[in-house]
């Protein structure tokens, strides 16, 4: 555990608690501080009364006055579509909000350190896409170097759940847009930043909103080495503004699909080839190509931005290569699970919006796609062009039809993941591949996507054991 600084004595609020928020209770105390916990759901509260903790409404009268901070959870708006009325009333009082990320980065620092021969280091990974694989990756390549990692955020273990790091450890975080928003200490070693597709568009304010809370994690500390992906406006933008000068090698460029030129430092990937560039001179290159931990365009540029930033720890590429090639790959995220008479299935139930959608679509032959559940704002208009290799979709979810008729492919309104397995299996030949890559949320069917993939995998399984 990552004992809280800086509250020793002081009242602490800690709204929500689920697993972020009941780790930074127990960071707090752990520090000194004391926590005065809420939740709305009573089972959540019992939970922490059960460990000794103080619960009390903070929508009373007067519960807001002498707290020396308000530590908010993840999933609690304080901002759009409107604030969380406990949140409302702390700005209004003037109590400082803050996250479980904002007490991590302000705390992890210790006296300890003053001994080390390396000091230990964070990576930030954040992005609309790849950024669980980019994150899982790194740790990866770190571990398989023999570098002593740990892997936490939005991924792994709460961030202050994590031990402290010894001399010349990594810690890898994974990080959404709900924690950088809010965090009120950003300070990576390596800060990363995959690319942006509209997602959480309501709890951001927009495409703007979205993009400044991911913005965020380069901003308010200002990371020695930024990875950037820069196939997407956004990107370049954010490469752009961060760069002194072309050859400021403080930024890795990262792309899949076009070759980087110029000065500075870049990473990226061409027809299954990683090439790292430094001062216009290739210093590094690896096939891609047949890592079955890491397939398709969209894979590829996780491993650029992966590379980029254990290159920036100091990783040789010899040993990159090495950990890439061990890389199992993430559950849910373009997982090839099963093979039987020439068919491939693969599952892809984390892509819950329609460009990582699209990305699983680039990277197989002759699919056969179960896709649907709830969908998100924006529609399905970006999937149009990007279902050139779909040779059939079964759509699955309660609004099954009308998520049909969206599609410019031929469709088969299935409803449930048990048809839409039934029949994929029943049409596929050798050479195809069964992928779910719902493009929407798993919500009105499945308590989360993993559920979701699950319940797909488990069907393949039943059907092809049958």
């Amino acid at each position: 555990m990552i004992p809280v600084t800086g509250f020793d004595g002081a009242r602490v609020g800690v709204l929500g608690l689920g697993r972020s928020g009941l780790t930074a209770a127990r960071a707090l105390q752990a520090g000194g501080a004391v926590p005065v916990c809420w939740d709305d759901n009573p089972a959540a509260r019992a939970a922490a009364e059960a460990e000794g903790f103080t619960c009390a409404d903070p929508g009373r009268a007067g519960a807001i006055d002498g707290l020396a901070a308000l530590i908010v959870s993840p999933g609690i708006p304080h901002l759009y579509p409107a604030p969380n009325p406990v949140v409302a009333a702390a700005l209004a009082a003037g109590v400082p909000v803050d996250n479980d990320i904002g007490l991590f980065f302000r705390s992890l620092a210790t006296r300890d350190w003053d001994r080390y021969d390396t000091a230990p280091r964070v990576v930030a990974v954040t992005g609309s896409n790849g950024k669980s694989t980019t994150a899982a990756l790194i740790h990866h390549l770190l571990a398989a170097a023999g570098r002593p990692a740990q892997l936490a955020g939005n991924i792994g273990r709460g961030v202050l759940d994590i031990d402290p790091p010894g001399d010349g450890a990594v810690v890898v975080l994974e990080l959404s847009s709900y924690q950088t928003e809010l965090a009120r200490a950003l300070t990576p070693d390596v800060g990363v930043f995959t690319n942006l597709s509209p997602d959480h568009l309501d709890r951001h304010g927009g495409i703007g909103g979205y993009f400044a809370a991911k913005r965020r994690l380069f901003a308010e500390g200002g990371p020695d080495r930024a990875v950037i992906g820069v196939d997407e406006d956004a990107g370049r933008f954010l490469a752009g503004q961060l760069a002194e000068a072309p050859s400021d090698d403080r930024v890795i460029r990262v792309s899949s699909g076009q070759k980087l030129g110029g000065p500075g430092w870049s990473v990226f990937a061409r027809k299954g080839f990683l090439s790292e560039y430094r001062k216009g001179r290739q210093v590094g290159s690896i096939d891609l190509r047949d890592i079955t931990g890491l397939p398709g365009a969209h894979n590829h540029q996780n491993a650029c931005a992966a590379y980029a930033a254990v290159r920036a720890l100091g990783l040789a590429p010899r040993a990159i290569e090495a950990g890439l090639r061990s890389f199992g790959g993430l559950p849910h995220r373009s997982q090839v699970f099963a093979t039987a008479g020439g068919v491939t299935y693969v599952n892809d139930s984390k892509a819950t919006n329609v460009d990582s959608a699209a990305r699983a679509l680039a990277s197989f032959p002759r699919i056969r796609w179960i896709c649907g559940g709830l969908e998100k704002e924006g529609g399905l208009a970006a999937l149009a062009g990007a279902t050139g290799a779909v040779v059939r979709a079964y759509v699955i979810g309660r609004e099954a039809a009308a998520f049909a008729m969206q599609l410019d492919v031929e469709s088969e309104v299935c409803t449930t993941m048990a048809a839409a397995v039934a029949r994929a299996i029943e049409d596929a030949g050798p050479g195809e591949t069964v992928l779910l890559a719902p493009a929407a949320a798993s919500f009105d069917q499945y308590d989360s996507f993993e559920k979701r993939g699950e319940d797909f995998m488990a069907e393949v399984r039943r059907r092809l054991a049958g």
